[in-house]
């Protein structure tokens, strides 16, 4: 049975190449992408076993995504196969300064979005598991998504399993009052909460003058043991500084922080997840640290949502390894 179980949605992503604007564009590169099975990804490239658990629609485009989890080696062995709904796309345009980087989302109704609860066999999926690892975006996929994404996570708890919870808030997904009503339902049964401090003030009112002040009054609020968090400094859109930070027992941590030439920035994030999981499946916040900074950074390197990485380079990375080339 796997280590990690995962639950969301992944979406194909259609981006122009070369910097185009989307209505210049007479092409489209063909990506996939979700938080929870980028995060997966990410710990099978580390040794561990993964399974993604979704509905995909029992069409080309659901192929193309199943086909995409176990190419990377993910068990897709709990995805559902069905008639209803659609497979969710989102539209990248890649910025460069002065010009951000935009997404455009066409999701409404996905197969995911319309899932109910009693859909999904937890008990027997969580048999055998460490943790579970869930964000956000699912929970704002739809009413339906949010109470599964409750239910997966009382039935990971009585079977012994950790959750992990990016909190990962979507202002085109939802509105600051809805997330907020359901995180407060939601993130009391959470072990490990990824969150940025802006999340942190914009959703509770939660501030601090540091991210130790904001973890505490996280940890104070929902009684989460462990908060995780990204450190960026981001002086261009395409050259950035980037770490990993956390708390847990009264004590921060912080990883080292590495200089990153941005190829794409998407599953950064996500990655990081995969490293702190990687760490936290061992008991050792630090070392979870260590691992996801490393692998976040090396992640803004790589085409693509998904973390097509090696435990040797992420090592080495974390090592202090240059950059001449490797012969």
């Amino acid at each position: 049975m796997p280590d990690v179980v995962a639950f969301g949605e992944v979406m194909v992503r259609l981006a122009p190449p070369n910097f185009q604007r989307l209505e210049q564009a007479r092409s489209l590169d063909v990506e996939v992408g979700g938080a929870e099975l980028n995060t997966t990804a990410g710990l099978v490239r580390l040794g561990h076993s993964a399974a993604w658990v979704s509905r995909v629609p029992d069409n080309p485009l659901g192929k193309l995504v199943t086909n995409r989890v176990r190419e990377i080696g993910v068990s897709d062995q709990f995805v559902q196969v069905t008639d209803e709904g659609r497979c969710g796309v989102y539209f990248l345009e890649f910025g460069a300064a002065p010009r951000a980087s935009s997404i455009l989302y066409d999701r409404k109704d996905s197969s995911i979005a319309l899932v109910q609860r009693g859909a999904f066999d937890w008990p027997a999926i969580f048999a055998g598991a460490k943790w579970f690892h869930v964000s956000g975006i699912t929970a704002a996929l739809s009413p339906g998504a949010a109470e599964v994404v409750d239910e997966a996570m009382h039935a990971a708890r009585d079977a012994g399993v950790k959750v992990c919870f990016d909190l990962n808030y979507r202002a085109k997904l939802w509105t600051r009052e809805h997330a907020a009503q359901v995180m407060e339902l939601l993130l009391p049964q959470v072990d490990a909460l990824i969150a940025s401090e802006a999340d942190a003030e914009h959703l509770f009112g939660i501030t601090g003058s540091d991210f130790t002040e904001v973890a505490k009054g996280l940890v104070a609020r929902f009684g989460v043991s462990i908060v995780a968090g990204t450190r960026r400094e981001a002086p261009l859109v395409w050259r950035n500084r980037f770490a990993a930070v956390g708390y847990a027992n009264g004590e921060t941590h912080e990883s080292a922080w590495y200089e990153v030439e941005i190829v794409d920035r998407l599953g950064a994030g996500d990655a990081l997840a995969a490293g702190l999981i990687h760490g936290l499946i061992d008991g050792d916040l630090k070392k979870g640290l260590d691992y996801g900074a490393a692998m976040g950074a090396l992640k803004h390197t790589v085409p693509g949502d998904l973390p097509w990485l090696t435990r040797d380079e992420i090592e080495g990375a974390m090592q202090g390894h240059g950059l001449r080339i490797r012969r």
